[in-house]
C-alpha cells in the first residue's frame, strides 16, 4: 500500500475530510485543508488552483474512478481535501 493510499485510509476512518473540487478548494480558502488528494486525472486547471495554496498536494496513482472506488463511494473522486494533519 503507497503513502497516499495511507492518507486516504486514515482520513476515511477519522472522518475529517471532503469530497470534490468545489469543496476543497473552500477547505482551502477556510484554511480547514491541512493537505489534499487529487486523482491522477484531476483536470490541470483545478490542480493548479490547488496548488496555490500552501498545502501538502499528494497523488493517487489512480483516476478519478478508481479514486471514488477507492474511498467505496458509487462517484468518481478528482480531489479530497483532509482536514487533519498528516503523518
Amino acid at each position: 500500500m503507497s503513502d497516499v493510499e495511507t492518507i486516504v485510509r486514515n482520513a476515511l476512518k477519522s472522518g475529517k475530510y471532503y469530497f470534490g473540487i468545489r469543496r476543497t478548494i473552500k477547505a482551502l480558502k477556510r484554511g480547514e485543508a491541512k493537505a489534499v488528494v487529487v486523482s491522477r486525472n484531476c483536470p490541470e486547471e483545478f490542480l493548479s488552483e490547488i496548488k496555490k495554496f500552501n498545502v501538502p498536494v499528494f497523488v493517487f496513482n489512480g483516476t478519478n474512478m478508481q479514486l471514488g472506488e477507492f474511498c467505496r463511494k458509487p462517484f468518481s473522486i478528482s480531489s479530497m481535501a483532509i482536514l487533519e494533519s498528516v503523518k
